[in-house]
């Protein structure tokens, strides 16, 4: 039905009151929403440029913390396996519970900051980010050090919105404001490149607890300079906020992520996974059909049918996938399969962290000479290219001679499509909405993370367990062991137990089977799942060059055709 109009004032508002009451009967409730009546717009913020300035860096630093611990655990995780002997599903929670709360409650936050303030809301997710770091630093098994993240992604996604919609604000001028657009991207790029790197070091130094002291410490420097330095800014325009929406939304992806994750160990064809399954789906179509009809949804659905900020949210979501099919899944085979430690694996990943920053920065002049389609296109196509070779490279002992060329492929692809993503999303809607187009491209990039996390941790534990029965089957252990094995592989005590074990010849050599066995099987997983990345990063170059309609006008600007 038509929503009533909550904020119009004035003949205008009567007049479309008084046309929603004749055209509903006749359209039997079954058109377009009408557009509501205009509202007061947000007043533009006149600061200095050294308090322009001042903001911006305050408002990176908190972007480098969230989307850092997107990538900063990764190199710990067989620390965390080792430390508090977790199982691969266990390490999918570690990275998930951060990233789907992360995805689920962004547009929740992003709404609520455009309605009671940015700053505000910036703030306490801030806090709530330095209150989970605590806890996950503390832990002392794994259901703790979850709980801790999953405290964090809250925080993260209360923060991190507002560090791209407030810069819509500090900087109305569309030529300064790409320019600190197309910082906040390098920095984003910067920030997932560098996870890895401050990890291996951080690990290496202490264990993986000093990653959330770490977060702790930088946490509450942001803090600071977010209360002292930002100015505040809201949408003048009140209006109900859509908890209905964000109810239906945040349990579609919940009840997906659970289902991908827990089918692993309880099967896919399992009633309870096959009910999770169907209520997801289930809640993404009340999800569409809710918003649709809501007077002030929490995400417009409406502002898909714009090929350009619909071809954005596909990109962001593709490019953290593949970006985690890196992150996740080769830093934990050099270290379980191969002999990488936390500062090996920091020192390979420094060339795909150097080639993510470089592309970056090249990027956004790129994008603002001809427009976000070619970067973007050529961008998946080269993560694409980086991910197959890295696939075909990779064995136990590789490292700089191997990955060395391969990886920063894969890092240039990643950095120069993250530039564009994020300058078409928020040009692409009223500044009013920043809140909503930071939100929805975020939501799309951590849903990438989840599913990549989910949906190839699926894969490669499938398919290690399937290939490691294989393997044992072949060199003759019996059964009545198989399973002692698997769960030993599967929780990650296998490797160090097998590296310390002293016994006769006969039982050393068939230790040292079984553990080449496992170390086929994780291979053999690793390439599934890589080559379904590659291939997903290369299907999204075609989405890009297909959807992206946007071109350069004027120097340092992009605006966007109108959509039909």
């Amino acid at each position: 039905m038509f929503p009533s109009s909550e904020t119009g004032h004035g003949p205008f508002s009567r007049l479309t009151s008084r046309t929603r009451e004749i055209m509903e009967p006749i359209l039997g409730g079954t058109a377009e929403k009408l557009p509501p009546p205009p509202g007061p717009e947000e007043p533009e913020l006149h600061l200095s440029r050294t308090h322009r300035r001042l903001g911006l860096a305050t408002l990176l630093l908190v972007l480098f913390l969230t989307f850092m611990d997107n990538t900063v655990i990764s190199v710990t995780l067989a620390n965390v396996q080792s430390t508090l002997h977790t199982g691969i599903s266990q390490l999918q929670w570690v990275i998930n519970g951060y990233a789907l709360v992360f995805a689920s409650f962004m547009l929740l936050f992003g709404t609520l900051g455009d309605q009671l303030g940015r700053k505000k809301v910036m703030l306490s997710g801030v806090i709530l980010f330095c209150c989970g770091s605590v806890v996950a630093a503390v832990a002392q098994n794994a259901d703790a050090l979850i709980a801790g993240r999953v405290i964090m992604g809250f925080g993260a996604a209360a923060s991190e919105p507002g560090t791209l919609s407030m810069i819509r604000h500090i900087y109305p001028e569309r030529s300064s404001r790409a320019k600190a657009l197309g910082v906040w991207a390098a920095v984003s790029a910067l920030a997932l490149a560098m996870g890895p790197l401050i990890g291996g070091v951080l690990v290496g130094v202490y264990s993986f607890r000093a990653v959330f002291w770490f977060n702790l410490f930088f946490g509450l420097v942001a803090l600071i300079g977010a209360a002292l330095i930002l100015p505040e800014s809201a949408n003048p325009v009140r209006f109900r906020l859509d908890f209905a929406g964000f109810l239906l939304g945040a349990g579609a992806l919940a009840s997906a992520s659970v289902a991908i994750i827990q089918g692993e160990s309880a099967g896919y064809r399992s009633f309870r996974i096959e009910m999770l399954f169907a209520a997801a789906l289930v809640l993404a179509v009340f999800f569409v059909l809710y918003e649709r009809r809501v007077a002030h949804p929490i995400l417009d659905v409406s502002f898909f049918r714009r090929s350009a900020f619909a071809g954005s949210n596909v990109v962001a979501f593709c490019t953290y996938f593949g970006t985690f099919s890196i992150f996740f899944f080769v830093a934990l085979y050099l270290q379980d399969v191969g002999t990488s430690s936390g500062y090996g694996t920091a020192l390979d990943f420094v060339p795909m962290a150097t080639a993510m920053i470089v592309a970056s920065l090249f990027a956004g002049r790129w994008v603002a000479r001809s427009g976000p389609r070619m970067p973007m296109t050529v961008g998946c196509v080269l993560a694409g290219i980086g991910i197959i070779l890295t696939e075909v490279v990779l064995t136990p002992s590789s490292g700089l001679s191997t990955l060395g060329w391969t990886l920063p492929i894969a890092g240039a692809g990643f950095g120069i499509a993250i530039v564009p993503v994020t300058s078409t999303a928020l040009s692409a809607l009223p500044a009013q909405h920043s809140g909503m187009a930071a939100s929805a491209t975020n939501t799309s990039r951590e849903l990438g993370a989840v599913a990549g996390v989910a949906v190839l941790g699926s894969m490669v534990n499938g398919q290690l367990i399937s290939s490691l029965i294989r393997q044992l089957n072949l060199i003759g252990i019996p059964k009545s062991f198989q399973d002692t094995v698997i769960t030993a592989v599967t929780t990650g005590t296998f490797s160090s137990q097998a590296k310390q074990f002293k016994g006769t010849p006969a039982i050393t050599k068939i230790v040292n089977e079984v553990t080449q066995a496992a170390y086929v099987a994780f291979g053999h997983g690793l390439d599934a799942a890589l080559s379904a990345a590659g291939a997903m990063m290369l299907m999204c170059g075609i989405v890009a060059a297909v959807t992206m309609r946007t071109r350069s006008r004027t120097p340092g600007a992009l605006r966007i055709r109108p959509q039909g």
